[in-house]
Protein backbone atom coordinates (compact mmCIF):
# COMPACT_ATOMS: atom_id res chain seq x y z
CA UNK A 1 0.00 0.00 0.00
CA UNK A 2 1.35 3.14 -0.82
CA UNK A 3 0.74 6.69 0.97
CA UNK A 4 -1.67 7.75 -2.06
CA UNK A 5 -3.87 4.44 -0.91
CA UNK A 6 -2.92 5.43 3.01
CA UNK A 7 -4.19 9.14 2.97
CA UNK A 8 -7.45 7.62 1.25
CA UNK A 9 -7.77 5.28 3.51
CA UNK A 10 -7.95 8.11 6.47
CA UNK A 11 -11.45 9.61 4.66
CA UNK A 12 -13.33 6.23 3.86
CA UNK A 13 -15.20 4.99 6.62
CA UNK A 14 -14.32 3.41 9.81
CA UNK A 15 -14.68 -0.29 8.49
CA UNK A 16 -11.42 0.42 6.04
CA UNK A 17 -9.63 2.08 8.85
CA UNK A 18 -9.82 -1.06 10.67
CA UNK A 19 -8.92 -2.91 7.74
CA UNK A 20 -5.72 -1.00 7.36
CA UNK A 21 -4.87 -1.32 10.84
CA UNK A 22 -5.56 -4.88 10.44
CA UNK A 23 -3.18 -5.12 7.21
CA UNK A 24 -0.79 -3.42 9.11
CA UNK A 25 -0.70 -5.86 12.40
CA UNK A 26 -0.54 -8.84 10.22
CA UNK A 27 2.71 -7.59 8.14
CA UNK A 28 4.44 -6.57 11.54
CA UNK A 29 3.44 -9.90 12.88
CA UNK A 30 4.75 -11.94 9.51
CA UNK A 31 7.64 -9.86 9.69
CA UNK A 32 8.47 -10.71 13.20
CA UNK A 33 7.87 -14.08 12.44
CA UNK A 34 9.69 -14.60 9.58
CA UNK A 35 12.89 -12.76 11.55
CA UNK A 36 12.51 -15.45 14.68
CA UNK A 37 12.52 -18.12 12.15
CA UNK A 38 15.97 -17.13 10.21
CA UNK A 39 17.38 -16.92 13.43
CA UNK A 40 15.99 -20.65 14.57
CA UNK A 41 17.60 -22.94 11.77
CA UNK A 42 16.04 -26.23 13.97
CA UNK A 43 18.92 -28.68 13.88
CA UNK A 44 21.71 -26.41 12.12
CA UNK A 45 21.74 -28.00 8.65
CA UNK A 46 20.38 -25.61 5.91
CA UNK A 47 18.25 -23.07 5.19
CA UNK A 48 14.41 -22.49 6.85
CA UNK A 49 11.92 -23.63 4.91
CA UNK A 50 8.73 -21.98 3.62
CA UNK A 51 7.31 -24.87 5.88
CA UNK A 52 9.09 -23.71 9.06
CA UNK A 53 8.08 -19.83 8.27
CA UNK A 54 4.88 -21.33 8.04
CA UNK A 55 4.96 -22.65 11.31
CA UNK A 56 6.80 -19.75 12.79
CA UNK A 57 3.61 -17.08 10.93
CA UNK A 58 1.51 -18.99 12.98
CA UNK A 59 3.23 -19.62 16.19
CA UNK A 60 5.92 -16.33 16.79
CA UNK A 61 6.28 -16.22 20.57
CA UNK A 62 6.84 -19.82 20.61
CA UNK A 63 9.41 -18.76 17.93
CA UNK A 64 10.78 -16.54 20.20
CA UNK A 65 11.68 -18.72 22.45
CA UNK A 66 13.21 -21.48 20.58
CA UNK A 67 15.28 -18.43 19.15
CA UNK A 68 16.50 -18.14 22.64
CA UNK A 69 16.74 -21.90 23.73
CA UNK A 70 18.26 -23.56 20.63
CA UNK A 71 21.58 -22.48 20.78
CA UNK A 72 22.22 -23.74 23.97
CA UNK A 73 20.82 -27.31 23.35
CA UNK A 74 22.89 -27.32 20.09
CA UNK A 75 26.10 -26.71 22.29
CA UNK A 76 25.42 -29.60 23.93
CA UNK A 77 25.46 -31.24 20.78
CA UNK A 78 28.46 -30.18 19.71
CA UNK A 79 30.10 -31.43 23.26
CA UNK A 80 29.18 -34.36 21.96
CA UNK A 81 30.07 -34.39 18.77
CA UNK A 82 33.54 -33.10 19.79
CA UNK A 83 33.77 -35.47 22.84
CA UNK A 84 32.96 -38.58 20.51
CA UNK A 85 30.39 -40.31 23.28
CA UNK A 86 28.98 -41.70 20.05
CA UNK A 87 29.61 -42.54 16.51
CA UNK A 88 30.48 -39.44 13.97
CA UNK A 89 27.85 -39.78 11.93
CA UNK A 90 25.71 -36.25 11.81
CA UNK A 91 23.64 -37.84 9.12
CA UNK A 92 21.47 -41.15 10.21
CA UNK A 93 23.88 -42.23 12.98
CA UNK A 94 23.53 -42.45 16.25
CA UNK A 95 24.63 -38.46 16.40
CA UNK A 96 21.94 -37.57 14.51
CA UNK A 97 19.79 -39.19 16.60
CA UNK A 98 21.28 -37.82 19.55
CA UNK A 99 20.55 -33.81 17.89
CA UNK A 100 17.30 -34.44 17.09
CA UNK A 101 16.17 -36.52 20.83
CA UNK A 102 17.81 -34.00 22.58
CA UNK A 103 16.91 -30.78 21.21
CA UNK A 104 13.23 -32.06 21.10
CA UNK A 105 13.97 -32.68 24.69
CA UNK A 106 15.71 -29.65 25.85
CA UNK A 107 12.92 -27.62 24.15
CA UNK A 108 10.03 -29.94 25.55
CA UNK A 109 10.62 -28.66 28.95
CA UNK A 110 9.01 -25.62 28.40
CA UNK A 111 7.55 -25.72 25.15
CA UNK A 112 4.02 -27.84 24.19
CA UNK A 113 4.42 -31.05 22.40
CA UNK A 114 2.27 -30.14 20.12
CA UNK A 115 3.40 -27.21 18.67
CA UNK A 116 7.22 -28.96 18.84
CA UNK A 117 5.66 -31.58 16.94
CA UNK A 118 3.85 -29.53 14.52
CA UNK A 119 7.44 -27.83 14.24
CA UNK A 120 9.55 -31.32 13.70
CA UNK A 121 6.96 -31.87 10.90
CA UNK A 122 7.33 -28.67 9.13
CA UNK A 123 11.41 -29.41 9.16
CA UNK A 124 11.17 -32.81 7.75
CA UNK A 125 8.50 -31.73 4.68
CA UNK A 126 11.30 -29.03 4.22
CA UNK A 127 13.57 -32.03 3.81
CA UNK A 128 12.14 -33.73 1.68
CA UNK A 129 11.30 -30.05 -0.73
CA UNK A 130 14.69 -29.65 -0.60
CA UNK A 131 15.49 -33.43 -1.71
CA UNK A 132 13.74 -32.77 -5.00
CA UNK A 133 15.74 -29.24 -5.27
CA UNK A 134 19.18 -31.76 -5.08
CA UNK A 135 20.02 -30.21 -1.45
CA UNK A 136 22.53 -31.69 0.72
CA UNK A 137 22.03 -32.28 4.51
CA UNK A 138 25.73 -32.60 6.25
CA UNK A 139 26.75 -34.02 2.32
CA UNK A 140 23.83 -36.33 1.74
CA UNK A 141 20.48 -36.11 0.62
CA UNK A 142 17.80 -36.70 2.55
CA UNK A 143 15.00 -39.78 2.15
CA UNK A 144 12.13 -41.26 3.37
CA UNK A 145 13.62 -43.69 5.93
CA UNK A 146 15.72 -40.70 7.23
CA UNK A 147 13.07 -38.28 7.48
CA UNK A 148 11.06 -41.35 9.81
CA UNK A 149 14.34 -41.26 11.55
CA UNK A 150 14.40 -37.87 12.62
CA UNK A 151 10.18 -38.12 13.71
CA UNK A 152 10.77 -40.90 15.99
CA UNK A 153 13.39 -39.88 17.47
CA UNK A 154 11.81 -36.24 17.92
CA UNK A 155 9.14 -38.11 19.85
CA UNK A 156 11.69 -40.20 22.23
CA UNK A 157 12.40 -36.58 22.69
CA UNK A 158 9.20 -35.24 24.09
CA UNK A 159 8.83 -38.01 26.32
CA UNK A 160 12.39 -37.54 28.47
CA UNK A 161 11.56 -33.50 27.76
CA UNK A 162 8.24 -33.81 29.60
CA UNK A 163 9.24 -36.81 31.84
CA UNK A 164 12.48 -34.90 33.24
CA UNK A 165 11.23 -31.39 32.63
CA UNK A 166 13.24 -30.28 35.36
CA UNK A 167 16.49 -31.89 34.81
CA UNK A 168 19.57 -29.61 33.96
CA UNK A 169 20.76 -29.57 30.29
CA UNK A 170 23.85 -31.42 31.38
CA UNK A 171 21.51 -33.89 33.35
CA UNK A 172 19.04 -34.13 30.20
CA UNK A 173 22.32 -35.07 28.05
CA UNK A 174 23.51 -38.18 30.00
CA UNK A 175 19.63 -39.09 30.27
CA UNK A 176 19.64 -38.92 26.75
CA UNK A 177 22.69 -40.73 26.27
CA UNK A 178 21.57 -43.64 28.31
CA UNK A 179 18.51 -43.93 26.31
CA UNK A 180 20.53 -44.22 23.16
CA UNK A 181 23.16 -46.61 24.71
CA UNK A 182 19.49 -48.24 25.98
CA UNK A 183 18.42 -48.86 22.60
CA UNK A 184 15.47 -46.18 23.24
CA UNK A 185 16.40 -44.53 19.77
CA UNK A 186 16.72 -45.15 16.13
CA UNK A 187 19.43 -44.60 13.62
CA UNK A 188 19.99 -46.19 10.07
CA UNK A 189 21.27 -49.54 9.71
CA UNK A 190 25.32 -49.73 7.75
CA UNK A 191 27.68 -52.25 7.41
CA UNK A 192 31.34 -52.64 8.69
CA UNK A 193 32.13 -50.03 5.81
CA UNK A 194 29.44 -47.27 6.34
CA UNK A 195 27.11 -48.66 3.72
CA UNK A 196 23.48 -48.56 4.07
CA UNK A 197 21.78 -51.74 4.12
CA UNK A 198 18.16 -52.83 3.62
CA UNK A 199 16.71 -54.57 7.00
CA UNK A 200 18.12 -58.31 5.23
CA UNK A 201 21.77 -56.44 4.89
CA UNK A 202 21.76 -55.95 1.11
CA UNK A 203 24.05 -53.41 0.16
CA UNK A 204 22.19 -50.21 -1.30
CA UNK A 205 23.55 -48.71 -3.66
CA UNK A 206 22.21 -45.34 -4.01
CA UNK A 207 23.06 -44.15 -7.32
CA UNK A 208 20.11 -47.12 -8.33
CA UNK A 209 18.01 -44.55 -6.15
CA UNK A 210 18.77 -40.75 -7.77
CA UNK A 211 15.95 -38.88 -7.56
CA UNK A 212 13.87 -41.42 -5.53
CA UNK A 213 12.71 -40.27 -2.27
CA UNK A 214 12.07 -44.04 -0.92
CA UNK A 215 14.82 -45.69 -0.51
CA UNK A 216 14.91 -49.06 1.32
CA UNK A 217 17.36 -48.50 4.59
CA UNK A 218 16.49 -49.99 7.45
CA UNK A 219 15.84 -48.43 11.08
CA UNK A 220 17.16 -50.07 13.88
CA UNK A 221 17.00 -49.21 17.31
CA UNK A 222 20.26 -48.05 18.89
CA UNK A 223 21.94 -50.46 20.44
CA UNK A 224 21.96 -52.99 17.82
Amino acid sequence: MNWIDYFSVLHEPVANKMMLKSMVCFNRTKGFAMLLCCCMQLFGQHAISNYERCWALVHPFTALKIKKQLPKAMLVYKEVEQAKLLDSLAFGGKLDAFRHTYVMAYLARTIKVRKLRKLGIAHEKGNKRGFYKHKLEFAERADSMACDMDLRNNEVGFVIGTTFNQATKEELKQIVLSEIKNGKAWYLKRNATYQYVTCHNSIINLLDYKGIWYVPKCLVSTNE
